[in-house]
């Protein structure tokens, strides 16, 4: 039973290693996203044995039944219950990095449309407003290069190392912090003191608590660039508002805020210098064939008796 959108050669796999049941939630009409009692009950119809998913959340109903393997293509799955599956002796598999090159071309999509102002300049053009006010676009559009700026990487998984190269090879200057990953910085004040560009690739935090706020803003050089690829709560809003209006920040790109998308009327709208854009720097057919891929080498893996590459819950080996 597949309810995650999947293409490609992984899916093709898919369907010799079994016989599939596809029904991908984001092509459904109206969007459908299972609970647990209502995935478990369509499962149960299908009598499948194998679940894929993306959206939908497997907790105790679903892992009641007499599954072979739950799969995620998530990096984190966190929509299925781990300790459930667990005690169930069902593996979970998952997707880590099936996404990092499109969030990390999305993320320098951002500081690139941010730092030369692209939306503006398209919106003039649209508006045939490119003679504004008795001026010419070069004057208006005058900009800093990128090369031999300092960039600040919060977070230096998948996503963080697929960015960096690509920064890199504009020849601008990186440093990560990241307190799990043994080649990145430890310390979050050295990274960010003085930092042109702060791109945010961290996981959410316990506790809700922003990684970025007011202090780590005030610790970048006058008129950098904020870019947020991650979870809208991992950026204290207000603040950024704050350095925006007052010019202490010189924009920001957000792809993601508490709540999907800001309302009509949200200020971070009416901020200066910011583009936004609807949690879509993932959304690449390359990902789903990636994550395809993946899931189907881990569960040919498992049905051949071996242990699966990405699993997140490895203690239910043996059992």
């Amino acid at each position: 039973m597949v309810t995650a959108p999947l293409r490609g050669p992984g899916l093709e796999r898919l369907m010799q290693l079994a016989d599939v049941v596809y029904e991908p939630w984001i092509e459904q009409s109206p969007l459908r996203m299972y609970d647990d009692t209502g995935l478990a009950t369509r499962v149960a119809a299908e009598g499948a044995r194998v679940l894929v998913v993306e959206s939908d959340l497997v907790g105790p109903a679903t892992l009641a039944l007499p599954l072979i393997a739950v799969a995620a293509t998530r990096g984190d799955p966190n929509n299925v219950d781990l300790e459930a599956a667990t005690a169930a002796g069902i593996p979970v598999l998952h997707t880590p990095g099936r996404n990092a090159d499109a969030v990390a071309e999305h993320a320098l999509a951002l500081l690139l449309a941010v730092t030369r102002r692209i939306t503006d300049a398209d919106g003039e053009v649209r508006a045939g407003e490119v003679w504004k006010d008795g001026t010419i676009p070069y004057q208006r559009y005058r900009a800093g290069e990128l090369a031999g700026r300092r960039v600040a990487l919060l977070g230096l998984g998948a996503v963080g190392r697929a960015l960096r190269w690509r920064l890199e090879a504009l020849g601008m200057q990186v440093r990560a912090y990241d307190p799990y990953q043994p080649d990145a910085d430890h310390d979050l004040d050295a990274v960010v003191d003085g930092a042109d560009v702060l791109s945010i690739h961290a996981p959410k935090g316990a506790g809700g608590a922003a990684l970025v706020d007011r202090r780590v803003i005030e610790r970048l050089a006058p008129g950098a660039v904020i870019i947020n690829t991650a979870r809208g709560s991992l950026l204290d809003t207000g603040a950024l508002i704050d350095a925006l209006r007052d010019g202490r920040l010189g924009g920001a790109g957000i792809d993601h805020v508490e709540g999907e998308a800001p309302g009509l009327g949200d200020p971070l709208l009416d901020a200066p210098n910011v583009v936004v854009t609807p949690h879509i720097a993932g959304a690449t057919w390359d990902t789903e064939s990636r994550g395809a891929e993946m899931i189907a080498a881990d569960l040919a893996l498992i049905l051949d008796g071996r242990r699966p590459t990405h699993l997140a819950n490895p203690e239910v080996l043996g059992r």
